[in-house]
C-alpha cells in the first residue's frame, strides 16, 4: 500500500549550492537499484546537481524532512536529472517538477533512455515530443531520446495540469 502526505513541500537549491545532494543522491540510487535507469556515477552526479538549479519536494520530517522528488536543471531550461520516490508516483509530483522548470524558462528539454517507456510515457503525456534519437547517449553506451516540450506553449501545454486549466 502507497502512503502519500498531502504535506510535501517545494524548495529550490540554486546553482552552486548543495543543500539535500546526498537525499537527491540516495533517492537516485534506490531508483537505479530497482529499475535500473539513472545510472551516473557518483563524481558525475554531485557535479552536475551542484551546477544546477534544484526543484526538490521534501516531505516534512523530524530532521529536514525526506526528498521525495527533485528535477535539476541548467540554465537554460535542460533537465539533467528527474526523480520521484516510487511510492508518491502517480500522485502529480512528477508534474508538478516539470511546471516549476516550465515556470522558470522558456524552453523545457531532457534526455531519456531509449529503453525507459515509464519516462517516455511520462513525458509525451505531458506534451513533451521526440526530437531525435542519440546512439551511445549515455556512459553505459544506452541510447537516448532527446526531447523538447511541444510548440504548443508551455503554459497551455501545462495549464491542462493546474487548477482551473
Amino acid at each position: 500500500m502507497t502512503v502519500v502526505s498531502v504535506t510535501v513541500d517545494t524548495r529550490l537549491v540554486d546553482t552552486g549550492d548543495d543543500d539535500f545532494v546526498d537525499e537527491a543522491w540516495e533517492l537516485k540510487e534506490r531508483i537505479r537499484r530497482e529499475e535500473d535507469v539513472l545510472k551516473q556515477r557518483h563524481g558525475f552526479f554531485t557535479d552536475a546537481y551542484r551546477r544546477s538549479k534544484a526543484y526538490l519536494l521534501i516531505e516534512p520530517g523530524y530532521d529536514d524532512g525526506a526528498v521525495v522528488g527533485f528535477a535539476a536543471t541548467r540554465r537554460d531550461g535542460y533537465i539533467l536529472f528527474l526523480a520521484v520516490h516510487p511510492d508518491y508516483r502517480g500522485e502529480g509530483f512528477g508534474r508538478r517538477l516539470v511546471a516549476a522548470v516550465a515556470d522558470d524558462h522558456s524552453s523545457v528539454t531532457c534526455h531519456a533512455r531509449a529503453t525507459n517507456e515509464a519516462a517516455l510515457a511520462f513525458y509525451e503525456h505531458l506534451g513533451f515530443e521526440i526530437q531525435r534519437r542519440v546512439d551511445g547517449y549515455y556512459e553505459d553506451d544506452g541510447d537516448a531520446y532527446y526531447l523538447r516540450l511541444g510548440d504548443g506553449g508551455i503554459t497551455e501545454t501545462l495549464s491542462r495540469f493546474m487548477p482551473g486549466g
